[in-house]
Order: C-alpha cells, then sequence, then structure tokens
C-alpha cells in the first residue's frame, strides 16, 4: 500500500563543505535536523560518530534521509538492512555542492516527490529513473496522503500496461492527476477508480481508495484488539465499505486507557482518536457536524463517511503520552536510540533548564517548559496536564529517570491524584545511563560486585539516615557510589560521611572520581581513600569507594584501571 512518509527528514553530512547545501535544504524542511559528523563538522544541528550506524538507524526508525554525499557510500552502508522492510522511507543522495540530487530508495515513500523538491530548491537536476514518472509525471502506485492503493502488485501490472501503449479512463475524483501526462480515453478498458466502495481487484482496474471513512467505537465492543479489528473489517464490509477507505478510529475520551481499541487501531493501521462521551451518533457529529446520520451496521459500531479524506489532526484529540527519559550523562552517544525518537516526536519537554539545554537541538515547534530543580512535583503535575490535552510530552532527567530524579516525582504526583484523564495518560518510563555507571565504565568496573547507590543530599530524608544507611552498607563491605555529595549549603556532610567509611575501610581502598563524565572538560581521578579529602569534590564529581577487594593497577599509556572482582572472600581455582 503506497504511502507518502510525512516524518521530518535527516540531513546527514560528512564534512564542513556540505554545510551550506545543507542548510539550504533545511529551509526546505524546517523541522529537519542537519547530522553533521564530529571532529568534521561545526554548527550542525546533531553530531555523530559512525555515519554507518547513523544511517541504518535512521532508516530502521522509518525517517527519510538526504545524504549530502556519494550516492555509492549509501548504498554499501544501507544494503545489509535492505530486506529487513517491506516499505522503506524515502533516502536520496546529494552532491556536497548541491549540483546534483538522486533518489535512491522509497520509491512507494514520496522520494521522487522530495527529489524535486530539493532539486529545485538546489536549482539542480534531479536524476528520476522511475518509468512511470518519467512517462506521466505521477507514481500512479504512490497516492498522496488522504488515499491509499488497493493491491500493489495488480497496481504494478496496470502500471506495466500504461507503459506499454494501453490508454486509461479515470472514474471518480483524483485532484491529484490533473496535472499528469496520463494518455487518457473515456472508452479505454483500463481504469483507475477512486472512491471507498468496496469492489473486486480486477487486471484492468487501479483501485485508489480516500481515506474517508470514520468508525465510532463504544468501550465494551470487545476485550481484545483482534476482536475489535476483525468486528470493525466485518461492519465494513456488511456496508460495502473497503478497509483501506479507513482513515480513523473514534471513541470517547472515557476509554483513552483501553488497551483492545489502541490493538485494533495498530493492527488496522489507523490513528485512534477520541472524543466527549456520548452515543455513537452524537460523538461522530461532533467531530464530523457536517455529516447526516452514520450508519449502524452492528452493535457498538457506527460508520460515518466525508466527502473528502479525513484530516485526523481536526477529528477530536489523541491519547496524550508522558515519556521520563534519561539523557545518560551528557554526550548524546551514551542517549539509547528510544530516548531520541521521543525527543523527536515530542511536542512539549519539560525539566531543570541545564537539562533541556543537553536534550536539545529542538524544532521551532516544540515547546520548552524550563524550572528550577527544586520544583519537581510541580513539573511533573505540568507535565500530566499537558499530555492529558492529548500532547506528547518528555520529562527530562540527566542520567537515568529512576536514579534520584524525575520518574519517582512523576509516579507520586500519579499515585496522588484522582484525576481520570491524568491515569488515562500513556505514561512510560525510558532508562539512561546513570552517572555512576558512566564514571565506572570510565575508570574500568570498580561496581563490578554488590555495590549500594546512596545520596548525601538531606534535603529529602534526614541527615541520621544516611548515617545509618552509610554505616550499614560500609558494615556490609559493600563499594559505594556518592550522588550529590557535597554543595555550597552542605560543605561539612561529605566529611562526616568520610568519617564513617573509615571506620570501615583501609586507607589503601581505591575510590574513583569523576567529574562531568560524558561532557565537555569531564576528568577522572583513581586514588585511594586516604588521599581523598572534600576539596577533591564538588556537586557535579562522581565519587566511587571501593569495596575491600577493589583494585587498581597502571593502564598501558597513563592512567589506572580499577576494578572490583566478580569473587568475595577466596579467590577460586582458575
Amino acid at each position: 500500500m503506497g504511502t507518502t512518509n510525512t516524518k521530518a527528514p535527516a540531513i546527514v553530512i560528512l564534512g564542513k563543505g556540505a554545510l551550506a547545501t545543507a542548510r539550504r535544504i533545511q529551509q526546505l524542511y524546517p523541522q529537519a535536523l542537519i547530522h553533521g559528523l564530529a571532529g568534521r563538522v561545526e554548527g550542525a544541528d546533531r553530531s555523530y560518530s559512525e555515519f554507518g550506524a547513523t544511517l541504518r538507524q535512521l532508516y530502521q526508525q522509518d525517517t527519510p534521509i538526504i545524504a549530502l554525499c556519494a550516492a555509492g557510500i549509501v548504498i554499501r552502508t544501507l544494503a545489509a538492512v535492505l530486506l529487513e522492510k517491506g516499505v522503506e522511507p524515502p533516502v536520496l543522495a546529494v552532491a556536497e555542492d548541491g549540483s546534483a540530487v538522486v533518489p535512491l530508495l522509497g520509491g512507494l515513500g514520496g522520494v521522487n516527490v522530495m527529489a524535486r523538491e530539493v532539486a529545485a530548491a538546489l536549482n539542480a537536476a534531479a536524476a528520476i529513473t522511475t518509468s512511470g514518472e518519467l512517462r506521466f509525471g505521477t507514481c500512479l502506485l504512490n497516492p498522496p496522503a488522504g488515499y491509499a492503493l488497493g493491491d500493489l502488485e495488480l497496481g504494478k501490472r496496470f502500471v506495466s500496461d500504461l507503459l506499454s501503449g494501453e490508454s486509461v479512463r479515470v472514474e471518480g475524483v483524483a485532484p491529484w492527476l490533473a496535472q499528469a501526462q496520463l494518455p487518457e480515453d473515456d472508452q479505454a478498458q483500463l481504469a483507475i477508480h477512486v472512491g471507498y466502495a468496496e469492489r473486486e481487484p480486477s487486471d484492468h482496474e487501479l483501485l485508489i481508495y480516500p481515506r474517508n471513512v470514520l468508525v465510532a467505537l463504544s468501550g465494551d465492543l470487545a476485550t481484545t484488539g483482534e476482536a475489535v479489528a476483525d468486528a470493525v473489517e466485518t461492519a465494513l464490509h456488511d456496508s460495502r465499505i473497503a478497509v483501506q477507505a479507513l482513515g480513523c478510529l473514534l471513541a470517547s475520551k472515557a476509554e483513552m486507557a483501553n488497551p483492545a481499541l489502541h490493538a485494533a487501531a495498530e493492527a488496522l493501521s489507523v490513528p485512534l482518536r477520541f472524543t466527549a462521551p456520548g452515543t455513537l451518533a452524537e460523538m461522530t457529529r461532533q467531530v464530523l457536524p457536517q455529516l447526516l446520520p452514520p450508519l449502524t451496521p452492528a452493535a457498538g459500531i457506527a460508520i460515518a463517511i466525508a466527502p473528502q479524506p479525513l484530516d485526523v489532526s481536526q477529528i477530536g484529540c489523541a491519547r496524550g503520552r508522558l515519556a521520563v527519559i534519561g539523557l545518560g550523562p551528557g554526550a548524546r552517544d551514551y542517549m539509547i536510540p528510544a530516548v531520541k525518537a521521543e525527543l523527536e516526536r515530542a511536542n512539549d519537554v519539560l525539566g531543570y533548564e541545564t537539562y533541556v539545554r543537553m536534550a536539545g537541538p529542538f524544532r521551532p515547534d516544540q515547546i520548552l517548559h524550563s524550572t528550577d530543580n527544586r520544583e519537581e512535583m510541580q513539573r511533573a503535575r505540568h507535565a500530566f496536564e499537558l499530555a492529558a490535552q492529548g500532547r506528547s510530552v518528555v520529562v527530562v532527567s540527566s542520567g537515568d529517570p529512576g536514579v534520584f530524579a524525575m520518574a519517582a516525582a512523576v509516579l507520586e504526583a500519579l499515585h496522588e491524584s484522582d484525576n481520570a484523564q491524568w491515569h488515562a495518560v500513556d505514561l512510560e518510563i525510558l532508562p539512561g545511563v546513570s552517572a555512576s555507571l558512566a564514571t565506572a565504565a570510565q575508570a574500568g568496573a570498580p561496581l563490578g560486585h554488590d555495590f549500594c547507590v546512596m545520596s548525601l543530599s538531606d534535603n529529602l530524608k534526614p541527615w541520621d539516615i544516611i548515617e545509618k544507611r552509610l554505616d550499614l552498607a560500609c558494615q556490609a563491605d559493600l563499594a559505594l557510589a556518592f550522588y550529590n555529595p557535597i554543595s555550597r549549603s552542605r560543605p561539612w556532610q561529605l566529611g562526616r560521611a568520610l568519617e564513617i567509611v573509615r571506620q570501615h575501610r583501609t586507607p589503601e581502598t581505591v575510590v574513583t572520581l569523576g567529574r562531568d563524565i560524558g561532557r565537555p572538560g569531564q576528568s577522572l581521578r583513581v586514588i585511594t581513600l586516604g588521599e581523598l579529602t572534600p576539596e577533591q569534590v564538588d556537586m557535579r564529581t562522581m565519587v566511587l569507594i571501593g569495596s575491600s577487594l577493589t583494585r587498581s593497577f597502571a593502564r598501558a599509556g597513563g592512567g589506572v584501571w580499577a576494578y572490583t572482582p566478580r569473587w568475595y572472600g577466596t579467590k577460586p581455582q582458575s
């Protein structure tokens, strides 16, 4: 089924010489981000370290790609993943100076349309090689957004017949074909049929369906997504309406969290929208007031047909989504792909201002809500208020959101609320690399055995509890990771904590100090407990104190490795 990809493209460049051309293309697609190779390109929106991995990841995320480099590089890079997808996103190769535009992949995803747009913006020629597009000026197998192709294989045969010299007639409303150079004849045997009615496939017809059909559902229709999808398909068939013409499912806002409805929408590959509660007819009239009363072919189902393809963005609202994400310690390479994808889809981004800046850059349409670092609960409640409106919201934390960060605050706000709309929000917690794990990885494996993670801040817990827990962790001979070790308002507490640790550890105990790991200017030191003083530490330092078995040794080329062996007590025989 042909469809034009509507995601913002990624503009990928290898050298600074391509940046000017990339900026010209970005003017054509303002939501596109320029990805530049780290160390070679300054001024890109995003940096990457490996061209191949970046290109393959974008491709697998269905992101259109405009690569400013030789076509052969792109082909070789994507060759390994081409067989993994039925319909690929558009992929173009563009000369660094903008003199040539070559569509490579995504003929059914609108690549030739993009190629012509880019070529026009660069005053260059698009190297279109698709026979149908060259002959007719349009890809018949890739109807525009709002329309769906009936059968791709029959469509290929149909286009082949046209290319062999057959004429064609157009039945139904097909505005985009008005400018095409089709060999039209009202008496032609071949026909392009545009309409929502169910029809038997034929070698002589190219069936194109406007997505102008809406199906409203009651929440008690069925208990599984498969059953709901089957009921919808049966109702459409009984009404002689093609399932390809289905543009949207509609349900009451009270059903936002109904998993069966969401599973059905996914199975049918259509959006699910929500409106104020009411009868199915009332719900339908709320979103499509110009229509006559809908068809009701089955209990719990109503079908409405619009004169034009549905503009889904204007129908009710989507289920709100709230993702609490971990950015990792700072460098984008430490950020997991799921977090990057969540940032791409977000309407609103909330967080401490420093962390919000780390999460960027952002598109002009994305709204940033930066707050003070002590306003966690207000931030969490604000996030639910936005998501309850049907928006896609991201709350950012550094490191992992579940480690002394925003995940607990968001869940606490939800737990304390009886707002049904908040509880209907699609909530997900996405992990990140915590500061302790990032620092440990830089040093080697000082947390290689059992360890304890503690915050030395007494803002939210009494200091005597911190002392008690620290003493018990030291008695258990656990390696220790200290978050929030010291600040201007708490200058004495790290010193007191070290007094407790020294009651249980020798001066030779291995200590790792990581400051701003994963960020510009990072530093790493491996010293001993005897050498450690509070003056060596600030709020941006992660302090890792080894157990009695933690060891260190010299690295080749300078520096020190630190690790805690996996065994405890007597070393096992190798």
